[in-house]
């Protein structure tokens, strides 16, 4: 591979993030950033899932035929979000009480299976890895930044009700 983690990273937060460049994934960021920590929250997900599901695609690229292959990523990506959704009801309740039903609804954000299926499809894992840990990155930085407008236009607050 000839692409450097530097530029790997540089892509998900920037040059390629998902939400800014691709306009993927923007479902989140108007129908639950309503606040700053709603977004952080969301996006945090978002980046546990993207963490979980590249490195897992990337560990059985060379073992899934074409043919399974979308079926396959579907199960893996809708696993990592009931193991995120969980973890986040069991450690975090106030926030997944907020949060809700939009968590499970991550399974169904293009711009995860889309990185599964670009990337983490076509590259070793640790560059997995690291394209999870930028584009999750870029995506949260979005709906923070979108969350954290709303929350200053609608109530005059920032991370007002930040009792993580």
């Amino acid at each position: 591979m000839t692409t450097s983690y530097s530029q790997i990273f540089r892509d998900g937060l920037w040059d390629n993030n998902v939400a800014m460049g691709q306009m993927l994934g923007l479902c989140p960021l108007l129908a639950v950033t309503t606040s700053a920590t709603n977004g952080l929250g969301m996006g945090i997900a978002s980046l546990a899932v993207l963490l979980l599901t590249n490195t897992l695609i990337s560990l059985i690229r060379g073992i899934v035929t074409p043919q399974v292959r979308i079926p396959v990523f579907i199960v893996l990506i809708a696993s990592a979000v009931t193991l995120v959704d969980m973890a986040i009801n069991a450690w975090l309740h106030p926030l997944y009480k907020v949060l809700g039903l939009f968590i499970a609804l991550i399974v169904t954000n293009c711009a995860i299976f889309g990185r599964a299926e670009s990337f983490a499809s076509k590259n070793a894992v640790l560059p997995s890895i690291v394209d999870a840990l930028a584009m999750g990155i870029g995506f949260t930085w979005v709906l923070v930044a979108g969350g954290a407008m709303r929350e200053i236009l609608g109530s005059g607050t920032l991370f007002a009700h930040a009792s993580l």
